[in-house]
């Protein structure tokens, strides 16, 4: 399970609005057969490991097949995998992960033992799982994951109060940023205030670029974009959604409009109603969000309960300051138990930095039973 797992990170960041998914073919201990997917359309994990078993002169007959998550026994892009295992012959399938959709889940299971398949399920489960995270939020909820991810000091700090910001970290940090976050997502979303400070260019430079489906997304209530910002003049301009509300300029809005996406969304307090956004970006198949704002944008979507992971790298610096910008604003928590927790937390050194992950949990959830 732990080769399919390594098959199936190949596909990280690639396979939107489908699943990560590796698969290995074993005989004797020996491996006759492996694949991955590796992008939504193209073949499923299983179907590669069995074409791959019959190019390297093998059978799959009575072999046994290890999978990161449940084969599939509906028709979609591709045929059912269970048909394809069950005409080869698999004598037994170890499976990773259920598949999350509580319509499907467990189907593809009962159809492989009904026709005498061994199947044994839950190996490797946790791995598996937050693989395919993003994927599994969105199959439920049908609005995308959200990571929110920032930069900081020691002292909790973004950026000076006059805006100076670049750089906080060090290159490994902002290397693994590129390669692990933005990789992951299928959108990245800023603030206005970001594109005037930074000018920023939100692409995705990183392993099989060319390959990757990537929206770039802007908060940008009264239209104050500006026209020669880097979205909306670099080769991927066409992958900036511009989102305002009925308060922008028809002037500016128009003008936007002749070089990216805009939409206009429902406001609350004159800002982008967040919810009504989320779902329209499920609803477009964007299952992971990384979120890269400044105070104001992060605090808007921890406060309304949006954010499913935190994302945050910490420099060994101490900046102070009354006026210096932190990481997450909003209005300010009455009480220690106002705080959010960060649930199995994962810590990495990145050269002089540290980077530290984990599920988020509401305050409201931490008293719950």
């Amino acid at each position: 399970m732990e080769r399919a797992l390594e098959l199936a990170r190949k596909g990280f960041g690639f396979t939107s609005p489908n699943p990560c998914v590796g698969a290995v073919l074993v005989r004797s201990g020996k491996i006759i057969g492996e694949g991955w997917h590796r992008r939504a359309g193209k073949e499923h994990a299983e179907v590669e490991a069995l074409r791959d078993c019959r190019k390297r002169g093998s059978s799959p007959r009575g072999a046994t097949l290890y999978v990161t998550l449940e084969p599939c026994s509906t028709h979609g892009r591709t045929p059912p995998c269970t048909d394809a295992i069950l005409t080869a012959g698999i004598r037994r399938v170890v499976v990773g992960a259920t598949d999350p959709n509580p319509r499907h889940a467990g189907a593809g299971l009962r159809l492989l033992r009904r026709h005498g398949v061994q199947v044994t399920t839950g190996v490797a489960r946790a791995a598996a799982t937050v693989l395919n995270e993003g994927f599994n939020h969105w199959i439920v909820h049908r609005t995308p994951f959200v990571t929110l991810k920032a930069a900081m000091t020691l002292d909790g700090k973004i950026a000076t109060a006059g805006g100076d910001s670049q750089w906080i970290t060090g290159p490994n940090a902002r290397r693994h940023a590129m390669r692990r976050l933005r990789r992951g997502a299928d959108a990245i979303l800023t603030g206005v205030n970001t594109i005037l400070a930074d000018d920023p260019s939100l692409t995705y430079r990183g392993p099989g670029a060319r390959n990757k489906s990537w929206r770039r997304i802007i908060l940008d209530s009264h239209a104050r974009t500006p026209t020669a910002a880097r979205v909306l003049t670099d080769a991927n301009r066409a992958q900036t959604l511009l989102v305002v509300t009925s308060a922008a300029p028809a002037a500016a809005v128009a003008a936007l409009r002749r070089q990216a996406t805009v939409v206009e969304a429902p406001a609350d307090d004159g800002r982008v109603q967040l919810p009504w956004l989320l779902a329209q970006l499920g609803g477009e198949g964007i299952t992971h969000l990384l979120v890269e704002g400044g105070s104001e944008v992060n605090g808007a979507f921890l406060a309304a309960g949006l954010v499913q992971r935190i994302a945050f790298y910490f420099a060994p610096k101490v900046l102070g300051g009354r006026g210096s910008r932190t990481g997450v604003g909003g209005p300010d928590p009455a009480t220690l138990a106002s705080a959010w927790s960060v649930r199995s937390p994962e810590h990495v050194a990145l050269g002089d930095d540290w980077f530290i992950t984990g599920l988020v949990q509401r305050p409201s959830d931490k008293f719950s039973t």
